[in-house]
């Protein structure tokens, strides 16, 4: 396989992702009157669906970003590397359900620790898929000097860790805040591998 029909089966993957997310996005008709639904106070209750799909978009979208990014690195595509490809989408495939759960529950603590499990399994599932990628074209790859030790990789694991029993003990807004936090060190594209690449 080439590692342009890897890229554009993800690509496709990942948008239907977010279509799905979207879709859930629901202007409330039950039991109130066409004047109550023009009124915007009736988007109220949406509150809670809409944050989690801004979070959720947010960090999909970065899965998205980075991946085009770590294909860039790619010389050869290998079968373990499409294994390690389809883990990653597996993962983010289940990112839809946990966030219609977490929205429609009001982020309650159960909800918010299935989604920071499956956060934690998209982060490892993405560390597995870049370990394979170094694997397949040496320590000395483009990929391995662009991210060494990749902190950022490892601090998203553990901050999700750490949310989930944040959340089961009853602060869930508590991990928000750290699922946010992963999103925002890394909603810039990976600059390590740009600056790599442009140095080839």
């Amino acid at each position: 396989m080439t590692k342009t029909r890897l890229e554009a089966f993800s690509d496709g993957v990942i948008a239907i992702l977010i279509t799905i997310m979207v879709l859930e996005l629901k202007v409330p008709t039950e039991g109130i009157s066409k004047v109550e639904i023009g009124d915007p106070a009736a988007l109220k209750p949406l509150w809670a669906i809409f944050l989690s799909y801004v979070l959720s978009f947010a960090l999909v979208g970065i899965y998205w970003s980075n991946h085009h990014h770590l294909l860039h690195t790619v010389k050869r595509v290998t079968g373990g590397m499409l294994l390690a490809n389809l883990h990653l989408l597996f993962w983010l495939s289940l990112v839809p359900f946990t966030t219609h759960w977490m929205g429609e529950s009001h982020f309650e603590p159960w909800p918010t620790a299935a989604y920071g499990v499956v956060q934690i399994a998209c982060a490892v599932a993405w560390l597995i898929l870049q370990a394979v990628i170094v694997r397949a074209h040496g320590p000395e790859s483009e990929l391995k000097q662009a991210v060494g030790d990749d902190w950022k990789g490892k601090f998203s694991v553990i901050s999700y860790v750490t949310a989930i029993p944040i959340a089961i003990f009853g602060y869930p807004y508590v991990s928000l805040g750290l699922f946010a936090l992963v999103a925002m060190i890394w909603i810039v594209p990976d600059r390590r591998i740009e600056r790599q690449l442009r140095h080839e």
